[in-house]
């Protein structure tokens, strides 16, 4: 099964991704959030580690309004259909950090415990994210330029990747020195 859920956990995450941008493309800033919350339930319903990636999802959502946010306050970046926030990270977008944190215990495993490679695979995939939903259905413009909205998101995902790898990693131990499973 470890695989195959894998496998899922991956396809649901592009769900999640396609649904997001493409509904806030359209004006339907409610896509995103219905697709990572069927995709959250699916996950929640057959994941073995519960608590682990609660755990994640948590502290995803808090890095996505606080990263997103700081961007769009900074001139960097502009949502379109910004609801509820016009000034901060939109729902479709946390939607998509919810369906992404939920990947990293699952498809995206192969990073944990490598700090190097979860910096690269940030510093490169994150911005490519942006890109590809700027280029291809224009739900995020880079009001400052390209340039500078590439380097301001490779260095927010290349920190945010190991972040929450060792935040989490320091959450789990926590827990587990206080007598409770992790």
């Amino acid at each position: 099964m470890a695989l195959g859920f894998a496998v899922a956990n991956l396809l649901g995450f592009q769900v999640v991704w396609f649904a997001a941008v493409i509904g806030a493309s359209n004006g339907h800033a409610w896509a995103g959030p219905v697709a990572a919350l069927a995709f959250g339930i699916a996950h929640f319903a057959y994941t073995p580690d519960r608590r682990g990636d609660a755990r994640l999802l948590a502290f995803a959502l808090a890095m996505g309004v606080a990263a997103d946010s700081a961007l769009v306050l900074a001139g960097l970046l502009t949502f379109v259909s910004p609801w509820p926030w016009a000034s901060l990270a939109p729902a479709w977008i946390l939607a998509m950090w919810a369906g992404f944190a939920l990947t990293l215990n699952h498809s995206m495993a192969f990073l944990r415990g490598r700090p190097a490679a979860a910096a690269v695979f940030g510093l490169v995939g994150g911005p490519l994210a942006y890109w590809g939903a700027a280029r291809g259905w224009d739900a995020v413009s880079f009001d400052a330029g390209l340039a500078p909205a590439m380097l301001a998101l490779a260095v927010v995902w290349g920190i945010a990747l190991p972040a929450l790898y060792a935040l989490h990693g320091t959450a789990a131990r926590a827990y587990r020195a206080h007598g409770a499973r992790a």
